[in-house]
Formats: C-alpha cells, sequence, structure tokens
C-alpha cells in the first residue's frame, strides 16, 4: 500500500522554548510531551495525531539554514486551515509577531508565508473547495498573484470550510 499522508514533522531550532511559544502562541498548537531545554512535540489543534510538530533544541551558536540558496533541503511545510476566519486571524497573529513575509493567491490556495523564530519558512493555506474549483476559476488565471483575503471572504465566505472534495473527504 502507498503512503498515504505526512504524519509529522521535525525541525532543528536554536531555542525550544523560544520556538514552542512561538507555535503556540501564533498558530495555536499545544505540547504533548516535553523534555525540557532540550524537544518538545506538538499538535494541531484540530489534530488527533500523537504529535504534528516536533522541535530538537541544537543551541544559539547554530547557523542559519542554507536550504535553498547553498545546500538542498526543505523549502517550507504547509498547513491548512478549515475557514478564511481562521487564514485571516492567524495573517493577524503573524503581523503582530512581525513574522509574516508574503500572502499569495494560487487559484485554488489562498497561502500566507511566514519565518518562525529560526527563519525557517512555512505557509499557512485555505483550499477553495472541489464545488467552486470550475473552468471559470481556473483557465487563464494566473498561478500566483498578491492575496486580497477580505475580497475572498466576500466571495466564499469568512466560514465556508475549505479543502472539501480536494483535501478533506466530501
Amino acid at each position: 500500500m502507498p503512503v498515504q499522508r505526512l504524519n509529522h514533522a521535525v525541525l532543528y531550532v536554536r531555542d525550544v522554548a523560544r520556538s514552542h511559544a512561538f507555535y503556540r502562541e501564533v498558530l495555536g498548537f499545544r505540547a504533548k510531551m516535553e523534555i525540557p531545554g532540550a524537544a518538545v512535540f506538538l499538535q494541531a489543534e484540530g489534530s488527533t495525531n500523537d504529535h504534528d510538530l516536533g522541535l530538537f533544541q541544537i543551541g544559539a551558536g547554530a547557523g542559519a539554514s542554507e536550504a535553498g540558496r547553498r545546500t538542498v533541503g526543505l523549502y517550507h511545510l504547509a498547513w491548512e486551515v478549515d475557514t478564511l476566519a481562521e487564514l485571516a486571524r492567524i495573517r493577524d497573529a503573524l503581523l503582530q509577531a512581525g513574522a509574516l513575509v508574503g500572502a499569495s493567491d494560487h487559484v485554488t490556495t489562498k497561502a500566507l508565508y511566514a519565518h518562525d523564530p529560526d527563519g525557517l519558512e512555512f505557509e499557512v493555506s485555505w483550499l477553495v473547495p472541489a464545488e467552486f474549483i470550475t473552468p471559470e476559476l481556473t483557465e487563464g488565471a494566473a498561478m500566483t498573484s498578491p492575496l486580497n483575503l477580505e475580497k475572498e471572504i466576500e466571495r466564499y465566505g469568512a466560514h465556508t470550510r475549505g479543502g472539501v472534495g480536494v483535501s478533506v473527504p466530501a
């Protein structure tokens, strides 16, 4: 049987307490297990998984990631939210934390891009439900344009469940 889904990700960070606070306060992750000063295993708010994100401390002297600049490596992780209202809430939290670095409309995905305290990039996105993905929406559309989140909320509704029929069974 082929791979079914990504179960969790693990990141090396300089300061596990600082990174834990960021992922908790900005994205709503909760600690499931901690090894003080060494590691923390986090679960996303709506998850029943044992953990969705692990953070391992390697110390303040660690250099910045060179992935994508000088070395191969992971570009970013992407987390999905259920509603555009939640995407707007996270946008505001990222802005307040000084972490938001971009917001893109990828036609069927509305995405925010941010950096965590160690400069590691991640994405938070809302996926257009399958019922709205039509040739009129996709044909001739630019693959990436600036995200106007308020316009997308007007178009789809703040509480329309995203990803239905795409990443979430209909």
